[in-house]
Protein backbone atom coordinates (compact mmCIF):
# COMPACT_ATOMS: atom_id res chain seq x y z
CA UNK A 1 0.00 0.00 0.00
CA UNK A 2 0.82 3.02 -1.08
CA UNK A 3 1.61 6.36 1.25
CA UNK A 4 -1.64 8.15 -0.68
CA UNK A 5 -3.50 4.57 -0.30
CA UNK A 6 -2.82 4.65 3.76
CA UNK A 7 -3.63 7.93 4.56
CA UNK A 8 -6.49 8.26 2.26
CA UNK A 9 -8.15 5.05 4.19
CA UNK A 10 -10.83 5.35 1.33
CA UNK A 11 -10.29 1.21 0.66
CA UNK A 12 -13.39 -0.69 1.53
CA UNK A 13 -15.53 2.38 2.82
CA UNK A 14 -19.13 3.31 1.35
CA UNK A 15 -20.39 6.52 -0.18
CA UNK A 16 -23.78 7.58 -1.76
CA UNK A 17 -23.61 10.01 -4.49
CA UNK A 18 -26.64 11.74 -5.63
CA UNK A 19 -26.91 12.50 -9.45
CA UNK A 20 -23.62 10.53 -9.49
CA UNK A 21 -24.32 8.92 -12.89
CA UNK A 22 -22.94 11.78 -15.71
CA UNK A 23 -21.40 14.95 -15.81
CA UNK A 24 -19.86 16.08 -12.85
CA UNK A 25 -21.40 13.39 -10.72
CA UNK A 26 -20.00 10.87 -12.68
CA UNK A 27 -16.34 11.53 -12.23
CA UNK A 28 -17.09 11.80 -8.63
CA UNK A 29 -17.92 8.05 -8.84
CA UNK A 30 -15.97 6.45 -11.12
CA UNK A 31 -12.36 8.13 -8.89
CA UNK A 32 -14.02 7.11 -5.46
CA UNK A 33 -14.86 3.89 -7.13
CA UNK A 34 -10.89 3.76 -8.47
CA UNK A 35 -9.46 4.39 -5.02
CA UNK A 36 -11.83 1.88 -3.01
CA UNK A 37 -14.72 2.98 -2.29
CA UNK A 38 -18.06 1.43 -2.90
CA UNK A 39 -20.36 3.90 -4.21
CA UNK A 40 -24.59 3.72 -4.08
CA UNK A 41 -25.78 6.06 -7.20
CA UNK A 42 -29.13 7.64 -7.51
CA UNK A 43 -29.48 9.80 -11.23
CA UNK A 44 -32.74 10.51 -13.13
CA UNK A 45 -30.79 10.03 -16.20
CA UNK A 46 -31.58 6.62 -16.85
CA UNK A 47 -29.18 6.36 -19.96
CA UNK A 48 -26.50 7.62 -18.05
CA UNK A 49 -27.36 5.18 -14.93
CA UNK A 50 -27.16 2.14 -17.46
CA UNK A 51 -24.23 2.90 -18.92
CA UNK A 52 -22.29 3.27 -15.32
CA UNK A 53 -23.65 0.47 -14.31
CA UNK A 54 -22.38 -1.80 -17.03
CA UNK A 55 -18.42 0.37 -16.77
CA UNK A 56 -18.37 -0.65 -13.01
CA UNK A 57 -19.74 -3.89 -13.01
CA UNK A 58 -17.37 -4.75 -15.89
CA UNK A 59 -13.96 -2.80 -13.94
CA UNK A 60 -15.10 -5.30 -11.13
CA UNK A 61 -16.37 -2.09 -8.44
CA UNK A 62 -19.32 -3.26 -6.22
CA UNK A 63 -21.50 -0.93 -6.62
CA UNK A 64 -25.38 0.18 -6.66
CA UNK A 65 -26.68 2.40 -9.25
CA UNK A 66 -29.95 3.25 -8.82
CA UNK A 67 -32.50 5.02 -11.64
CA UNK A 68 -34.60 7.28 -9.61
CA UNK A 69 -35.19 11.47 -8.48
CA UNK A 70 -32.91 12.59 -5.94
CA UNK A 71 -35.20 14.93 -5.52
CA UNK A 72 -38.22 12.20 -4.67
CA UNK A 73 -37.76 11.60 -0.78
CA UNK A 74 -38.76 7.91 -1.10
CA UNK A 75 -36.16 7.17 -3.71
CA UNK A 76 -33.49 9.02 -2.40
CA UNK A 77 -34.17 6.50 0.97
CA UNK A 78 -34.42 3.66 -1.11
CA UNK A 79 -31.10 4.62 -2.17
CA UNK A 80 -29.97 4.53 1.53
CA UNK A 81 -31.67 1.68 2.50
CA UNK A 82 -29.96 -0.38 -0.51
CA UNK A 83 -26.54 0.51 0.61
CA UNK A 84 -27.89 -0.57 3.98
CA UNK A 85 -28.47 -3.76 3.18
CA UNK A 86 -25.16 -4.52 0.72
CA UNK A 87 -23.00 -3.19 2.73
CA UNK A 88 -24.41 -1.86 6.28
CA UNK A 89 -22.15 1.34 6.74
CA UNK A 90 -21.59 4.81 5.37
CA UNK A 91 -18.74 6.64 5.25
CA UNK A 92 -19.15 9.40 2.93
CA UNK A 93 -22.30 11.35 1.55
CA UNK A 94 -21.91 13.49 -2.00
CA UNK A 95 -24.28 15.50 -2.87
CA UNK A 96 -24.30 16.67 -6.98
CA UNK A 97 -27.57 17.05 -8.30
CA UNK A 98 -28.37 20.66 -8.65
CA UNK A 99 -29.86 22.70 -11.94
CA UNK A 100 -30.75 26.09 -13.00
CA UNK A 101 -31.97 28.59 -15.87
CA UNK A 102 -31.16 31.84 -16.81
CA UNK A 103 -33.92 34.37 -16.35
CA UNK A 104 -34.10 37.86 -14.76
CA UNK A 105 -35.52 37.57 -11.26
CA UNK A 106 -38.77 39.49 -12.03
CA UNK A 107 -39.77 36.90 -15.27
CA UNK A 108 -39.67 33.93 -12.60
CA UNK A 109 -42.65 32.66 -10.69
CA UNK A 110 -42.80 30.87 -7.38
CA UNK A 111 -43.57 27.84 -9.10
CA UNK A 112 -39.84 28.35 -10.73
CA UNK A 113 -38.28 29.26 -7.25
CA UNK A 114 -40.01 26.08 -5.73
CA UNK A 115 -38.23 24.08 -8.35
CA UNK A 116 -34.97 25.42 -7.86
CA UNK A 117 -35.08 25.23 -4.62
CA UNK A 118 -35.94 21.26 -4.77
CA UNK A 119 -33.21 20.81 -6.97
CA UNK A 120 -30.51 22.76 -5.54
CA UNK A 121 -31.27 22.70 -1.45
CA UNK A 122 -34.03 20.90 -0.43
CA UNK A 123 -32.70 17.53 -1.35
CA UNK A 124 -29.52 18.36 0.65
CA UNK A 125 -31.26 18.74 3.49
CA UNK A 126 -32.95 15.33 3.22
CA UNK A 127 -29.75 13.64 1.40
CA UNK A 128 -27.57 15.05 4.96
CA UNK A 129 -31.03 13.26 7.53
CA UNK A 130 -31.03 10.06 6.33
CA UNK A 131 -26.89 9.69 6.27
CA UNK A 132 -26.02 11.38 9.69
CA UNK A 133 -27.52 8.97 11.41
CA UNK A 134 -25.72 6.17 9.98
CA UNK A 135 -22.36 7.64 10.16
CA UNK A 136 -23.34 8.37 13.81
CA UNK A 137 -24.06 4.67 14.28
CA UNK A 138 -20.84 3.66 12.64
CA UNK A 139 -18.82 5.61 14.75
CA UNK A 140 -15.94 5.84 12.87
CA UNK A 141 -17.35 9.28 12.07
CA UNK A 142 -17.64 10.63 8.08
CA UNK A 143 -17.61 13.27 5.34
CA UNK A 144 -20.44 15.32 3.53
CA UNK A 145 -19.43 16.78 0.52
CA UNK A 146 -22.14 19.01 -1.39
CA UNK A 147 -20.77 20.44 -5.01
CA UNK A 148 -22.19 23.41 -5.28
CA UNK A 149 -21.18 27.03 -7.30
CA UNK A 150 -18.98 29.94 -7.51
CA UNK A 151 -22.06 31.73 -8.14
CA UNK A 152 -22.85 31.28 -4.36
CA UNK A 153 -19.95 33.89 -3.29
CA UNK A 154 -20.56 36.50 -5.87
CA UNK A 155 -23.25 37.99 -7.76
CA UNK A 156 -25.21 35.88 -10.76
CA UNK A 157 -27.26 38.09 -12.78
CA UNK A 158 -29.93 35.83 -14.17
CA UNK A 159 -29.52 33.52 -11.81
CA UNK A 160 -31.04 35.02 -8.76
CA UNK A 161 -32.43 32.25 -6.87
CA UNK A 162 -30.16 29.27 -8.00
CA UNK A 163 -26.91 31.52 -6.43
CA UNK A 164 -29.57 32.00 -3.49
CA UNK A 165 -30.26 28.09 -2.77
CA UNK A 166 -26.29 27.16 -3.62
CA UNK A 167 -25.41 30.19 -1.18
CA UNK A 168 -27.65 28.30 1.74
CA UNK A 169 -26.14 25.12 0.67
CA UNK A 170 -22.30 26.44 1.47
CA UNK A 171 -23.48 28.09 5.00
CA UNK A 172 -26.10 24.64 5.83
CA UNK A 173 -22.77 23.21 5.36
CA UNK A 174 -20.54 25.46 7.69
CA UNK A 175 -23.38 25.22 10.51
CA UNK A 176 -23.75 21.72 10.14
CA UNK A 177 -19.81 20.94 10.59
CA UNK A 178 -19.91 22.68 13.86
CA UNK A 179 -23.06 21.05 15.13
CA UNK A 180 -21.37 17.47 13.99
CA UNK A 181 -17.39 18.16 14.91
CA UNK A 182 -18.05 16.07 17.89
CA UNK A 183 -18.99 13.00 15.90
CA UNK A 184 -16.09 13.40 13.81
CA UNK A 185 -18.40 13.46 10.88
CA UNK A 186 -16.94 16.23 9.00
CA UNK A 187 -19.25 18.71 5.98
CA UNK A 188 -17.62 20.63 3.44
CA UNK A 189 -18.10 22.32 -0.05
CA UNK A 190 -16.62 22.35 -3.53
CA UNK A 191 -17.59 25.11 -5.61
CA UNK A 192 -16.59 25.11 -9.47
CA UNK A 193 -17.02 27.46 -12.14
CA UNK A 194 -17.25 26.90 -15.58
CA UNK A 195 -16.32 22.98 -15.80
CA UNK A 196 -18.13 22.08 -19.23
CA UNK A 197 -20.49 19.41 -18.80
CA UNK A 198 -23.75 18.29 -20.81
CA UNK A 199 -26.19 20.56 -18.79
CA UNK A 200 -23.70 23.48 -18.65
CA UNK A 201 -22.94 23.30 -22.26
CA UNK A 202 -26.39 24.52 -22.58
CA UNK A 203 -25.49 27.68 -21.49
CA UNK A 204 -22.68 28.42 -23.99
CA UNK A 205 -22.89 28.26 -27.74
CA UNK A 206 -20.34 29.52 -30.27
CA UNK A 207 -20.71 33.24 -29.57
CA UNK A 208 -20.02 32.19 -25.69
CA UNK A 209 -16.61 33.97 -24.47
CA UNK A 210 -15.13 30.67 -22.87
CA UNK A 211 -15.62 29.22 -26.68
CA UNK A 212 -12.43 30.57 -27.60
CA UNK A 213 -8.61 30.58 -26.43
CA UNK A 214 -9.12 34.28 -26.13
CA UNK A 215 -11.92 34.82 -23.57
CA UNK A 216 -10.69 31.67 -21.44
CA UNK A 217 -7.41 33.45 -21.16
CA UNK A 218 -9.28 37.14 -20.31
CA UNK A 219 -11.94 35.36 -18.07
CA UNK A 220 -9.48 32.54 -16.68
CA UNK A 221 -6.26 33.59 -14.63
CA UNK A 222 -5.17 29.71 -15.19
CA UNK A 223 -5.61 29.96 -18.45
CA UNK A 224 -7.89 26.86 -19.41
CA UNK A 225 -11.68 25.86 -18.81
CA UNK A 226 -12.81 23.31 -15.85
CA UNK A 227 -12.06 19.80 -16.23
CA UNK A 228 -14.48 17.16 -14.49
CA UNK A 229 -11.79 15.79 -13.16
CA UNK A 230 -11.05 19.28 -11.28
CA UNK A 231 -13.87 18.54 -9.49
CA UNK A 232 -14.01 14.94 -8.59
CA UNK A 233 -10.51 14.84 -7.32
CA UNK A 234 -11.24 17.70 -4.96
CA UNK A 235 -14.21 15.20 -3.34
CA UNK A 236 -11.90 12.33 -3.40
CA UNK A 237 -9.73 14.69 -1.09
CA UNK A 238 -12.59 15.78 1.03
CA UNK A 239 -13.61 12.30 1.48
CA UNK A 240 -10.67 10.84 2.55
CA UNK A 241 -8.42 11.00 5.49
CA UNK A 242 -5.83 13.60 4.17
CA UNK A 243 -8.59 16.17 4.52
CA UNK A 244 -9.27 14.86 8.44
CA UNK A 245 -8.86 18.02 10.28
CA UNK A 246 -10.95 20.11 7.59
CA UNK A 247 -14.40 21.00 8.29
CA UNK A 248 -16.73 23.93 7.28
CA UNK A 249 -14.82 24.75 4.25
CA UNK A 250 -14.63 25.04 1.19
CA UNK A 251 -12.81 24.08 -1.94
CA UNK A 252 -12.08 26.50 -5.33
CA UNK A 253 -11.29 24.67 -8.36
CA UNK A 254 -12.27 27.35 -10.47
CA UNK A 255 -8.71 28.28 -11.98
CA UNK A 256 -8.56 31.25 -9.86
CA UNK A 257 -11.79 33.16 -10.69
CA UNK A 258 -13.38 33.61 -7.88
CA UNK A 259 -9.39 35.08 -6.33
CA UNK A 260 -9.94 37.33 -9.59
CA UNK A 261 -12.92 38.69 -8.91
CA UNK A 262 -13.74 41.06 -11.68
CA UNK A 263 -9.84 41.43 -12.55
CA UNK A 264 -9.21 40.05 -16.37
CA UNK A 265 -6.31 39.49 -18.29
CA UNK A 266 -6.95 41.78 -21.39
CA UNK A 267 -4.67 40.92 -24.48
CA UNK A 268 -2.26 43.34 -24.41
CA UNK A 269 -2.97 45.56 -21.49
CA UNK A 270 -2.52 43.02 -18.78
CA UNK A 271 -5.06 42.74 -15.56
CA UNK A 272 -7.88 45.46 -15.35
CA UNK A 273 -11.00 45.31 -13.65
CA UNK A 274 -12.51 47.68 -16.23
CA UNK A 275 -12.00 47.21 -20.00
CA UNK A 276 -9.41 48.73 -21.87
CA UNK A 277 -9.91 52.04 -23.49
CA UNK A 278 -9.18 51.10 -26.75
CA UNK A 279 -11.87 48.61 -26.77
CA UNK A 280 -14.65 51.20 -24.83
CA UNK A 281 -13.76 53.41 -27.73
CA UNK A 282 -14.98 50.30 -29.96
CA UNK A 283 -17.88 49.59 -28.62
CA UNK A 284 -18.74 53.37 -28.68
CA UNK A 285 -17.85 54.28 -32.30
CA UNK A 286 -20.74 54.70 -34.87
CA UNK A 287 -19.40 52.33 -37.11
CA UNK A 288 -18.48 50.04 -34.13
CA UNK A 289 -14.64 50.34 -36.19
CA UNK A 290 -11.53 51.54 -34.30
Amino acid sequence: MGWFEERAGLDGTVAVVTGGAGGLGEAVARDLAANGVRPAVIDIDGEAVESLRRSLSEQGHDAIVHHGDARDPDALSALFAAADERWGRLDTLVNVVGGTFRAPFVDTTPKGWDALLRTNLLHVLHACSLAIPRMRKGGRGGSIVNLTTIEAHRAAPGFAVYSAAKAAVEHFARTLAVELAPDGIRVNNVAPDYAPTPNLTRFANEDHPLSTPAGIRIAIPMGRVGQVTDVSNCVVFLASGLSAYITGTTLHPDGGTSASSGWFNWPDSGWGNYAPMRLLEHLTSPTGDE
